[in-house]
């Protein structure tokens, strides 16, 4: 997959979270590949969607998104929740991951989550995400996770993005 330039604002140290936020969400070929967004942030918390497509159907027959896209979505969103609970943000690198499926999503639907950085320290941060349709209430997954903070070892934000030739 070829990726295109990412704007200056990805590579170069910003202030604005949500800036840096929304630029990793388009320039993580993962996330672009899924259609994953980012549909809202404050503080230490992130919401966003997965959207139902043809392409991301995991089980022909009952026509649901594929349990890998929630694995991804979920692990993403937590991600940038650990970014958005930081003051000075710096990259993460999930440590672990633990995600229990409740039930199977509805097929033809979006899939909602919100992602909570519930604690940060100088070198882990700890996240709970919720994966739903219509409410938290009703999840269809629910994921705990641990990042590594500052998994850059001291290189700048998106030093890692192959430069276009």
């Amino acid at each position: 997959m070829s990726e295109a330039n990412p704007p200056a604002s990805y590579a170069a140290a910003t202030d604005d979270v949500l800036q840096r936020i929304l630029s990793m969400f388009q320039f993580t070929p993962q996330a672009r590949a899924l259609g994953i967004e980012v549909t809202r942030v404050e503080k230490g918390r992130v919401w966003g969607k997965a959207p139902y497509r043809e392409e991301l159907i995991g089980d022909p027959e009952h026509r649901v998104i594929a349990g890998g896209v929630l694995t991804t979505f979920l692990d993403q969103l937590s991600g940038t929740a650990a970014i958005a609970a930081m003051e000075t943000p710096t990259t993460v690198a999930t440590i672990d991951i633990r995600i229990d499926y409740m039930r199977p999503a509805e097929p033809g639907r979006d899939v909602l989550a919100e992602a909570h950085c519930y604690k940060l320290g100088k070198s882990v941060a700890f996240v709970r995400a919720v994966a739903y349709e219509d409410s938290p209430d009703n999840p269809i997954a629910h994921a705990s996770s641990a990042f590594m903070v500052n998994s850059s070892g001291g290189r700048k934000f998106g030093a890692n993005l192959r430069k276009k030739s």
